[in-house]
């Protein structure tokens, strides 16, 4: 895990606000000593979950993105830091790895246009070099009995998710996508739009829901592959759900944990599903924040969930004066997926079942 920029107890202190009569995960958290080795810590650590951070939109600009999903890991963890450590969630069940180290890869992406073909054949070489990196960390982490969660940059990194979790189980593994978009396109030179077709191709991914695709945004050409396929690719539409009603969507949710659930499974968000949020490919029509965090902590509380991935978010390109609320949304729903694992059930008494 030599690509990691480690993140210290000094990077924590320095970002979380202190209160007195408050304790704060930035007070809580876990990080790396200086001196001791990450693997044989990590080991050691009681903690279950890992969090690290890919500051990358590289990805993205190979897909004809707008850039600015760089900054989603620097506004997640500070507000991490500043989450209350109480009952309903620790701070001391998370270990902040630190950041994969993309500087160069990143200045060298500052010369190149998209829109040329020599140019756009370079961004998809570094995202190859990318996918290395990421699939190699993750492999680590889930070796070691850990559930990395993942905060992006762009959506090309599920690919390293899916291989490094797959290649450390010793099998393929299952995925499921909340995503306005399906992210299997054409196997063209790696980008933000195949991180699933290129690891279902390659054989790590073997089965794959998308759940909430928009109809308006998804080719004939996808559809007509994944009908192909139907028995391993499966997806439910946004529209189908919230506009024309034909679905619920606490039935879509059981329908497509049936069909991932038989083996391990990656959860994938992509917060370009959600209105209004500043990304790459934002949108005005989509489901709502509650029903996003819904889906979070329906999907982490099963004992098949081995990672969390969450995408796209691109502070720099929200308002100004509210560029935080990302990194705030992002604390919600990584909260969310622990609670899911750490708060027990309400026991409802036999007498209030019996007057239901």
């Amino acid at each position: 895990m030599d690509k990691i920029i480690p993140f210290t107890i000094k990077d924590l202190a320095k970002i979380t606000n202190h209160r007195s009569g408050e304790i704060k995960f930035g007070e809580k958290m876990l990080t790396i000593p200086k001196d001791a080795d990450p693997t044989d810590f990590l080991k050691k650590c009681e903690a279950k979950y890992v969090l690290f951070g890919i500051p990358e939109d590289i990805g993205i600009r190979a897909n004809y993105g707008r850039p600015g999903a760089a900054s989603a890991w620097d506004s997640a963890i500070k507000s991490i830091a500043n989450i209350q450590h109480n009952r309903f969630c620790k701070g001391s069940q998370l270990v902040v790895l630190g950041q994969l180290d993309v500087s160069e890869l990143m200045k060298n992406v500052e010369s190149l246009d998209f829109n040329d073909i020599d140019d756009r054949s370079k961004l998809s070489q570094l995202v190859d070099k990318i996918d290395k990196d990421v699939s190699h960390i993750i492999f680590n982490l889930v070796k070691l009995g850990k559930t990395p969660i993942v905060i992006g940059g762009g959506h090309n990194n599920s690919y390293g998710n899916i291989k490094g979790t797959a290649l450390a189980k010793g099998k393929p593994i299952n995925a499921i996508n909340f995503d306005a978009h399906s992210d299997f396109r054409i196997l063209e030179g790696r980008h933000s739009g195949n991180g699933f077709s290129y690891a279902y191709e390659e054989g790590f991914l073997k089965k794959y829901f998308i759940f909430g695709l928009h109809e308006n945004y998804t080719s004939k050409s996808v559809l007509d592959i994944i009908k192909k396929i139907e028995d391993r690719v499966r997806y439910t539409t946004y529209d189908s759900i919230s506009i024309r009603r034909e679905k619920e969507f606490d039935q879509e949710m059981a329908h497509a944990l049936e069909f991932v659930n038989d083996d391990f499974f990656g959860i994938e968000i992509d917060l370009d599903a959600i209105p209004n949020i500043a990304c790459s490919a934002m949108t005005m029509s989509g489901f709502s924040v509650e029903q996003l965090r819904q889906f979070i902590s329906f999907f982490g509380k099963n004992k098949n969930a081995s990672y969390l991935h969450i995408c796209e978010g691109a502070p720099d390109l929200g308002e100004e004066n509210n560029n935080h609320l990302i990194g705030k949304l992002i604390g919600y729903l990584i909260t969310d997926f622990i609670k899911s694992n750490t708060i027990p059930p309400i026991q409802i008494p036999n007498s209030v079942i019996k007057m239901l």
